[in-house]
């Protein structure tokens, strides 16, 4: 298939996840008002709609590896694009986010995201924002779950090295919880920025638990180690060398 056409199918496939996104919101805001479930099945079923739609309009598949976590475990993944929010969101009973603050403002993304317990934190506080952030969750403001929160804070192409922020060890310490890694090579088929989205397929490895109790610096150690041989192997996998 032609670079031409798989941009053009690219192109088809990104229109019509947003509209999808509208229309999931619309139909689920009744069942979302009146319970907090109703928009968690909203945000499962807009995941599992993206999964399917990718697989046969840009020919990009999604593999789920290892075991997602059903207790109270905080989840670090590597963020390289949308799909990996969806893909990891859509494979646990019960995710919340760790989201940039002014994401709350945005269209269906903020509201469902706040209605399914998500914490808007305001990065550019830095020292306060953390304070804020183990505050919320401590104090029970979010609900029962999953705790995501990207240790690298943004998007970062597959062979770029970015330092992981002290977030993710704050809320390892003071949480006390299990910490599930999680890598991924979607990077590699889903890039940061632009219309094109490549064939193949697309892999979310669940590593295994850091337990609590460790150091903050050794566990930061080892998060980034974990995270970082693991797609450094799924990037190969997938044909990608650096």
């Amino acid at each position: 298939m032609s670079n031409a056409i798989q941009w053009v199918r690219s192109l088809v496939f990104n229109v019509q996840m947003y509209v999808a996104m509208l229309v999931v919101g619309i139909i689920y805001t009744p069942a979302a008002i009146i319970s907090a479930d109703g928009a968690v099945a909203a945000c499962h079923a807009y995941c599992r709609y993206i999964r399917w739609s990718a697989g046969w309009m840009i020919g990009l598949k999604c593999e789920i590896r290892g075991e997602p976590p059903t207790d109270e475990v905080m989840v670090a993944p590597k963020h390289q694009s949308f799909l990996d929010v969806l893909m990891i969101y859509g494979a646990m009973p019960r995710g919340k986010f760790i989201f940039k603050a002014i994401l709350k403002y945005a269209p269906i993304i903020g509201q469902f995201g706040l209605r399914i317990g998500c914490i808007p934190v305001d990065r550019g506080k830095r020292g306060a924002a953390i304070k804020k952030m183990v505050a919320d969750v401590r104090a029970g403001r979010a609900r029962p779950g999953q705790l995501i929160i990207y240790p690298q804070g943004t998007r970062i192409a597959p062979g770029v090295k970015a330092p992981y922020k002290i977030g993710t060890g704050a809320l390892y310490r003071e949480l006390g919880q299990p910490v599930v890694p999680v890598a991924t090579n979607v990077g590699v088929f889903w890039p940061k920025r632009g219309v094109m989205r490549k064939p193949g397929t697309a892999v979310f490895e669940f590593l295994p638990r850091i337990e609590p109790g460790l150091e903050v610096p050794e566990f930061m150690r080892r998060l980034e180690d974990q995270i970082e041989t693991a797609c450094d192997r799924l990037n190969e996998e997938a044909g990608f060398h650096g």
